[in-house]
């Protein structure tokens, strides 16, 4: 419960990292990445859906990137749980790493240029359908990446952080119940104790994230983006 709670107000609040530090506990106590995957998906049905209400609800999403995104996250989804139940997925964290990495350093440069330029000069147009692709593809992969891939990116060209958070966050939910959907095909074993702990702390969380999401500057949640990405970055690389 503590550690759904802790995970949930850092997702909520960032945007990313959920499935991230859930997975991180699972694996360490010997939880294959498969099953680990699936068992952090079902408790985000709840979170997910708990925290893009909340978003939506203070206005925090934009509809237009939101529609963009969710199409390409529930196929990405779809299709790495479906390669994850056939491979090892820790063999493919290294790269995502790396990915993030370079991310995490874009989005702390680009705080130090913020003040050169406005938002609507240095937003640069992305591919959403290949970016929200890849990010429910690795989101299935690793046991949480959606966030980290598109908040990240999406940030670092320049998108309006508060506003990427909530969008990404009400998009996951979706893209989470179509992992799930999946998993439930493939696979026949979830932990549930975890799943149960994860559900109430993490559900009781997710109104406090969207608060502060609504509350903190804009530059504030670039840096906080930035750091908690390359933390996350070079822990996947390292281990």
């Amino acid at each position: 419960m503590i550690v759904g709670f802790l995970a949930q107000v850092v997702d909520g609040a960032l945007g990313m990292a959920y499935g991230t530090i859930s997975n991180a506990l699972l694996l360490t106590v010997g939880v294959p990445p498969a099953i680990s995957s699936a068992s952090v998906h079902f408790a985000e049905i709840f979170t997910t859906s708990i925290s893009g209400f909340s978003h939506l609800k203070l206005g925090n999403v934009d509809n237009s990137l939101f529609k963009k995104l969710l199409i390409p996250g529930v196929i990405g989804g779809v299709l790495g749980a479906y390669i994850l139940t056939n491979i090892d997925g820790d063999k493919i964290k290294p790269f995502i790493g790396i990915y993030l990495l370079i991310m995490g350093i874009r989005i702390l440069y680009k705080v130090t240029t913020m003040h050169k330029h406005s938002e609507e000069k240095i937003t640069r147009r992305r591919h959403y359908s290949i970016l929200g692709l890849l990010g429910g593809f690795f989101d299935a992969i690793g046991g949480g990446g959606w966030g980290p891939i598109v908040t990240s990116t999406l940030v670092s060209d320049g998108k309006n952080p508060r506003k990427t958070i909530g969008s990404v966050n009400a998009a996951e939910f979706f893209v989470t119940i179509s992992e799930v959907v999946a998993f439930f095909a493939l696979l026949s074993q979830f932990n549930w104790s975890v799943i149960i702990g994860l559900i109430i702390g993490g559900s009781l969380a997710a109104p406090i994230a969207a608060l502060i999401t609504k509350k903190i500057p804009a530059k504030v949640l670039m840096i906080s983006l930035g750091c908690i990405i390359t933390f996350l970055s070079i822990r996947m690389i390292v281990f």
